[in-house]
């Protein structure tokens, strides 16, 4: 596994489902043309700073391009019934 792979888990390993639920809510509500948007995603997630939200989005935004690359796999996920 590559050190950026490594690098992206263990940064969103201090997140919450809940916290990264209300991250990605955050992200639709407040998209990139939103005056102050970083200050408003970390207040709609509550306990994060300003810088906390960008880190988790540039991770974000690298683990997609890791996956959309075929660098890492897209999970096989499986249904609960």
């Amino acid at each position: 596994m590559s050190s950026s792979c490594q690098t992206s888990r263990s940064s969103s390993s201090g997140w919450t489902p809940r916290e990264n639920k209300l991250f990605e809510k955050a992200l639709a509500l407040y998209d990139k043309d939103t005056p102050d948007r970083w200050q408003n995603i970390a207040k709609a997630v509550g306990g994060k700073s300003t810088e906390e939200v960008k880190r988790h989005y540039d991770v974000l935004i690298e683990d997609l391009k890791h996956i959309e690359s075929g660098h890492i796999p897209i999970p096989n996920y499986r249904s609960r019934n």
